[in-house]
């Protein structure tokens, strides 16, 4: 059977993933994400409004019209998580395929919302939810099915599919650390990955994100972020002034760790910005989580401000407010604060919680420095780095090759300097470029099998 691979976005830099393996005449689309960095560097940039073709121009979103020269049938479309660089570009590509989005049932679920927020495509491809250990059947073959194994990722429900074929399995590797620990799902099931490498003719591919490759050791636990959350937290108890914290909204198992520690220090925590509402609102009613009844969670602006001048009145060492704006977006929460645009006035010794890191991009990196200057001009004390990634590190990745033994390794989710570390990974396991370590760009046709 004719295995190939298209490498169609996130191979030149961090965002709008989209890759494509077709087998023999039927064709699966892993992900398809924006770059939201080249709509960050625009002012007032909705997306939503956008036609396809200019956010592809802009670099936003894939250039998918190479999937004319992969001569098959698109399948299914498979978003391996939530986040918008997997999830983003859905609701402007899939329509151009009669195939089902299939996906896990939080990831199902934002994905939905996506589709629901768009204002320029009717997107009307069947919403497919499978989860983690179950499988299905691709084509008419009857020889290449999908498999969904779970994963662990700083945002839940995640998966890493598996196609099934006579030449060996290609497993989709995006995105994911190796947490034995977790604080809301399962384990990422190792065990499933090992058996595997070792099943009929073994993996015939493996595509990895790269992203951590270059750091040493292996990336911490979620378990680890929490208590070092909780320590934080619990060192200002007696503090009787402001405290706020933030991180990714999309991290429901952090914002369960931030509601419960708000809590035990005697607060009463509030979720504040229309993206914390959407993500702990959606995983609160699928039942991943189990929030407080009276919790608080407040998406649009009249809402938040009002909710302000609540904790304004009744005083701000009462609550805990649980924002967006960790990477000092513009129109987000904690940004709005720190200009001073909400009626929650910063004081001098009020503490803000940083519990994520500065994606390491330079519009973020810029946005962020602005966002924390204005909070100290206010006088706040920054708590910064209260984080673990959600992608492995070099353990992780040596783990992950050996479990898997794949014949073909394609490195991913990073631009050339960021699969340099993974090359050289790579190459201690006995892989060698050209061989059977492929290192691509946007665009291009990988030949596994003829």
């Amino acid at each position: 059977m004719e295995v190939e691979i298209a490498t169609i976005g996130g191979y030149e830099e961090v965002g709008r993933q989209m890759t494509a393996v077709r087998t023999g005449s039927d064709i699966v689309v892993f992900d398809m994400g924006l770059n939201l960095s080249q709509v960050l560097i625009h002012d007032n940039v909705e997306t939503e409004k956008m036609h396809s073709l200019d956010l592809i121009d802009m670099g936003a979103i894939p250039d998918d019209r190479v999937m004319s020269d992969l001569e098959g049938d698109v399948q299914a479309i498979v978003p391996t998580h939530g986040h918008l660089d997997h999830i983003g570009a859905i609701s402007k590509l899939a329509h151009r395929y009669d195939a089902p989005v299939v996906a896990s049932p939080f990831t199902i679920e934002l994905v939905k919302q996506q589709v629901q927020g768009e204002n320029k495509f009717n997107v009307d491809n069947d919403l497919v939810k499978m989860e983690a250990g179950e499988t299905m059947s691709i084509g008419d073959s009857g020889n290449v099915e999908m498999e969904f194994v779970h994963v662990t990722h700083s945002i839940i429900d995640a998966i890493n599919p598996v196609i099934h074929t006579p030449e060996g399995a290609v497993v989709y590797g995006l995105d994911k650390r190796m947490d034995h620990t977790p604080v809301l799902e399962d384990p990422i099931d190792m065990e499933r990955f090992r058996e595997i490498g070792r099943e009929g003719n073994g993996v015939l591919c493996y595509i990895e994100d790269c992203t951590n490759a270059g750091r040493k050791g292996r990336t911490p636990s979620e378990s680890v972020a929490r208590r070092h959350l909780k320590d934080a937290l619990t060192s200002m108890e007696d503090y009787d002034g402001g405290i706020v914290a933030t991180t990714f909204s999309s991290h429901v198992s952090r914002v369960s760790s931030l509601v419960e520690f708000a809590q035990d220090i005697g607060r009463e925590p509030v979720l504040l910005g229309r993206s914390m509402e959407k993500y702990s609102g959606t995983a609160e009613r699928l039942d991943f989580v189990d929030f407080p009844d009276d919790l608080g969670m407040y998406g649009h602006r009249k809402s938040v401000d009002r909710t302000f001048k609540r904790i304004m009145k009744e005083g701000k060492e009462n609550f805990l407010p649980i924002v967006t704006g960790h990477q000092g977006e513009p129109r987000a929460m904690l940004t709005r604060m720190g200009r001073g645009e909400t009626p929650y006035e910063l004081e001098d010794g009020d503490k803000v919680v940083f519990s994520a890191r500065v994606i390491p991009e330079p519009t973020n990196e810029g946005q962020r420095y602005q966002s924390e200057r204005l909070l100290k001009m206010q006088g706040a004390r920054i708590y910064d780095e209260i984080h673990v990634s959600g992608h492995l590190r070099e353990e992780g990745h040596y783990q992950m090759l050996d479990a898997l033994q794949p014949q073909h390794v394609i490195p991913a989710h990073q631009d050339m300097k960021g699969f340099a570390p993974y090359v050289d990974l790579a190459s201690n396991m006995g892989y060698a470029l050209g061989r059977d370590l492929h290192v691509t760009q946007n665009g291009n046709m990988i030949q596994l099998t003829e």
